[in-house]
């Protein structure tokens, strides 16, 4: 057991609420914003988080769920471990309303109660497997990858611009050669397996041209997060004041990578966990052997422009394969 608290922290918005919906009308994304349907769509798993998070992380000291205001009808808001909190609860309210995860992310340290040990999830990644304070946290400090990447433009450009906005921002206030020999066996791990390929390919650049994300619950300090505004907050505020995700936005990744960039991290495994984006029958076919055979700690579960026909028929095959690990009602259901 650690000596300190550990919190989790969820975002979760209920994409099918019509009173969520008119708000969102009242503001019409430009061409430079992330409205796409799939960042609010509902795969109706949401209760397999909370039944991952009490079976396989007993240990969790609060549950911080993030909303608009809306609430899962089933959610037992009497759990003792359950806060709920709303956007208004803790995001300044200039920024207010916002349909930007990154907006209601870059804010989370201004959550009242929040531990300074905290995992952040999004509500597509789940916990499948039994796992310990020191999966994420170990003599307090964040459990993570450090990989050095280079992020290449394709079809997902809010995210590329972010990375490299994120690479931009550490070498402005970090040296690459020395950050990478003050923590030579944090960044040249054997845990990080075949992803070191990565970072000895862009050893020969001078500068960051990126941090490789594992698209993973992430283990933050509070602090961390205070730092980075105190340093760039005109620039967080920026990101802050859209109301929908943009292109030029910051997102949590400068926390992880901040830490990464200062040492304050504890190498962990490449397999800890896996992201999936469902395209096909065949990585919804992946996807669902990696929960029922639970081959790692976590999963995170996303998709593209679906069809709709095609997004029930992938939505039902996921829940029928949690259903195969996590059959029970938690506690937090009522």
């Amino acid at each position: 057991m650690s000596s300190y608290p550990i919190d989790f922290v969820i975002i979760w918005v209920d994409g099918n609420d019509p009173q969520w919906q008119k708000e969102r009308n009242k503001y019409r994304p430009d061409a430079n914003t992330d409205s796409r349907a799939c960042r609010y769509r509902d795969w109706d798993n949401l209760q397999y988080w909370f039944r991952g998070v009490e079976k396989f992380a007993p240990w969790v000291n609060n549950i911080f769920f993030v909303t608009w205001g809306h609430l899962p009808e089933w959610l037992n808001i009497n759990h003792p471990k359950l806060k709920i909190i709303k956007h208004e609860d803790y995001i300044p309210k200039e920024y207010l309303p916002t349909f930007s995860s990154h907006t209601i992310e870059l804010n989370l340290h201004r959550i009242k109660g929040l531990s300074e040990h905290f995992v952040y999830f999004n509500d597509d990644t789940f916990v499948i497997k039994k796992t310990k304070q020191k999966n994420f946290f170990k003599n307090g400090m964040p459990c993570d990858m450090a990989i050095l990447h280079a992020h290449s433009h394709n079809e997902n450009e809010s995210f590329t611009f972010c990375a490299e906005r994120s690479a931009g921002l550490l070498n402005q206030y970090f040296n690459k050669k020395k950050v990478l020999l003050n923590n030579f066996f944090k960044w040249f791990n054997l845990k990080y397996g075949r992803a070191l390929i990565s970072t000895f390919l862009n050893l020969p650049y001078k500068r960051f041209t990126g941090i490789w994300q594992q698209h993973l619950a992430n283990s933050l300090c509070k602090s961390t997060i205070v730092e980075l505004w105190e340093k760039e907050g005109k620039k967080l505020h920026e990101t802050s004041s859209n109301k929908f995700r943009n292109y030029a936005d910051f997102n949590q990744y400068i926390f992880k990578n901040w830490q990464l960039a200062t040492g304050n991290f504890v190498p962990r495994s490449f397999k800890t966990g896996k992201s999936f984006v469902i395209r096909n029958n065949a990585e919804l076919s992946r996807t669902t052997n990696y929960i029922k055979k639970q081959k790692g700690k976590m999963i995170c579960i996303n998709d593209e422009e679906l069809s709709h026909d095609n997004f029930i028929k992938y939505k039902n095959a996921v829940i029928e394969s949690f259903e195969k690990i996590l059959p029970e009602k938690s506690g937090f259901e009522i």
